[in-house]
């Protein structure tokens, strides 16, 4: 005698009742009016989805959000949120040292510190990282794919706790979930598109912080405390956006177009090895004139390095777009 087979369960109810046998939990799939694409289960695990995924059904592809490339659903807006503010708070533990800091300058001082910190380091670093993510999901989403940040909680709590304990930043905030179907060369194209926001921001930072810093004369106040006998010291502020505004753009884009394990210069190398070269040798030789030529000279040395670099940005953005 056949039996029945447990796939046939997703198509309709089986008229036998048998209880000791489980059954495939059947998943549903549901786009939201903002464009979000929900998945629920009628049991509270994954072992429905993996019952599928082990006998070989396949889920009818998602629809794919097709408004506008600035659009931003609910959930991401939330999530890019949530990765803002955990790393925003590990930036500033790293300003003020940790917590084992506590015992050198006590609590409250400590704490007014990690307050003026949070805010520069926002206005500094934060640009890199959100820019860096939403220069992926525009370009995806371009090459006709879906495309929204998730942030990764764990990544996010790890983060903080290392910063808190150690007074240095090494976190996973999260990634840009990309779905579709790409070329080798598109794929490229995403993964490159966050390192060559980092290098934009960096051109765009050398002659706003360079005009900034020298008008406010805040180049003295370099790496000073914020606050001073009660005083708060807000060039020392203007300085410190100003410079980790460079380095985090340099960090950021040259950490990511390494070639290994999920960073963006593996994909990069997949698509052009020439092209990752070229650009990862950008990043170096203007992170070498960064730091040798210290606060004040870098500015107008780097601002002619620029000029050869803005001839490739603008060929790698007509590529892009």
């Amino acid at each position: 005698m056949g039996t029945r087979d447990d796939r046939a369960n997703l198509v309709d109810d089986d008229p036998f009742s048998r209880p000791q046998k489980a059954r495939i939990h059947r998943i549903h799939q549901r786009q939201a009016n903002d464009g979000t694409i929900h998945f629920d289960t009628n049991s509270g695990n994954i072992g429905g989805m993996l019952n599928q995924l082990l006998s070989g059904f396949q889920q009818k592809p998602a629809t794919m959000h097709d408004g506008r490339i600035w659009h931003f659903s609910k959930t991401e807006k939330s999530h890019l949120a949530f990765a803002m503010g955990a790393f925003t708070l590990a930036l500033g533990l790293m300003q003020v040292g940790g917590i084992f800091s506590i015992s050198r300058s006590g609590l409250i001082p400590w704490v007014i510190g990690l307050l003026l910190a949070m805010p520069v380091m926002f206005l500094a670093i934060g640009p890199a990282f959100l820019l860096h993510e939403i220069g992926h999901k525009i370009v995806a989403k371009k090459n006709g794919c879906w495309a929204e940040f998730r942030a990764d909680p764990k990544g996010l709590r790890n983060g903080v706790l290392v910063a808190a304990l150690l007074g240095i930043v090494l976190m996973a905030p999260g990634a840009v979930m990309v779905a579709g179907l790409v070329t080798r060369r598109q794929n490229g194209h995403i993964a490159v598109a966050g390192p060559l926001v980092n290098l934009s921001l960096f051109i765009i930072g050398v002659p706003l912080w360079g005009a900034v810093i020298g008008l406010t004369g805040s180049a003295e106040f370099a790496h000073q405390p914020y606050l001073s006998n009660g005083s708060l010291i807000w060039q020392a502020m203007i300085f410190d956006i100003g410079w980790w505004w460079l380095f985090a753009n340099l960090g950021l884009g040259l950490f990511n177009m390494l070639p290994f394990g999920p960073l963006d210069g593996l994909k990069v190398k997949d698509w052009n090895e020439s092209s990752i070269l070229s650009r990862t040798g950008y990043f170096c030789i203007t992170k070498n004139l960064l730091v040798s030529h210290g606060a004040l000279g870098a500015y107008g040395t780097i601002a002619k390095y620029c000029r050869l670099l803005l001839k490739q940005i603008r060929i790698d953005y007509r590529v892009l777009i």
